[in-house]
């Protein structure tokens, strides 16, 4: 306890910088085994004990999963999977049953049909020849910026959405047929109504669309107008078929169901992913 340490002074722990009297200039910075730095110090980013801080993102390379949509990711994203495929399951579950929910949905839809040139127009955003070159034209709009500015797996948005579009007939047309819910009266006999394939076009193709557009949109009125504009859309076409009585309210709400736990995985799928110092990829946080 009262001894007195008579040694050399000793480096305090966690300093990888030290002051050599021989170096030009007073107190020049350099590695303790002589080599020189390789990356200059004014450079680093420190905190106030001279550790080093992770290194700020590249200029023009945006993220999928910043700010308020890195909580797609989280519990938030659960969510978001979770709440949809309980409802869903409820929905099917329901029709195939002929529940009470189901005898709702048709005396709904009964008071609903009102068919109408403003209707037809909104319906007819969810044919596969009005939504899909919307996208078309996003994925390659998003992936050309993304190669230009040197973001890493550029692809990887683009592709996402275009195999979730893609995917869109492999689990509508099976439910369909599984289903096999007979449509409103105005329709005609038949069957095949459950879920709605025009709303799953419409859902999947307008939401991948801003999905990848946001992280290149400048500002938060830029990004929230965009998703707005998404959801009224989809809204409309959801409105329009039922107006028409193409479909009745639960075959929309079904695919809605669907298509925002897909659009939530693509989310996932597009988080960008950065380069970790022995050059392998990781995801971004």
């Amino acid at each position: 306890m009262g001894d007195t340490w008579s040694g050399p002074p000793q480096l305090r722990p966690g300093r990888a910088l030290a002051h050599t009297p021989g170096a030009s200039g007073s107190g020049s910075p350099h590695r303790s085994d002589g080599r020189s730095p390789q990356t200059p110090r004014g450079a680093r980013h420190t905190d106030p004990d001279g550790r080093s801080r992770t290194t700020p993102p590249v200029r023009g390379r945006p993220t999928i999963s910043s700010g308020r949509h890195a909580g797609l990711h989280g519990p938030r994203g659960l969510l978001l999977l979770g709440l949809p495929g309980l409802l869903f399951v409820l929905i099917t579950w329901q029709v195939v049953a002929d529940g009470p929910l189901t005898r709702a949905d048709e005396r709904l839809s009964d008071s609903l049909v009102r068919r109408g040139a403003a209707a037809q127009f909104l319906a007819d955003l969810g044919n596969v020849t009005v939504a899909v070159p919307v996208l078309a034209l996003v994925l390659v709009y998003v992936a050309w910026r993304a190669r230009a500015t040197g973001t890493d797996h550029w692809w990887r948005p683009a592709a996402g959405a275009a195999a979730l579009m893609a995917a869109v007939p492999l689990w509508v047309v099976p439910l369909k047929e599984l289903v096999a819910r007979p449509g409103p009266a105005i329709m005609g006999p038949g069957t095949g109504f459950y879920p709605s394939g025009h709303t799953a076009t419409a859902t999947v193709a307008y939401g991948a669309a801003v999905l990848l557009l946001l992280p290149w949109l400048r500002g938060a009125p830029a990004r929230g107008a965009a998703v707005c504009c998404a959801v009224v859309v989809n809204l409309g076409v959801g409105a329009g078929l039922v107006r028409q009585g193409y479909h009745w309210p639960l075959d929309v709400v079904a695919s809605w169901c669907v298509c925002a736990m897909l659009l939530t995985a693509l989310s996932r799928w597009s988080r960008p992913r950065s380069r970790t110092p022995d050059g392998t990829g990781r995801e971004g946080r």
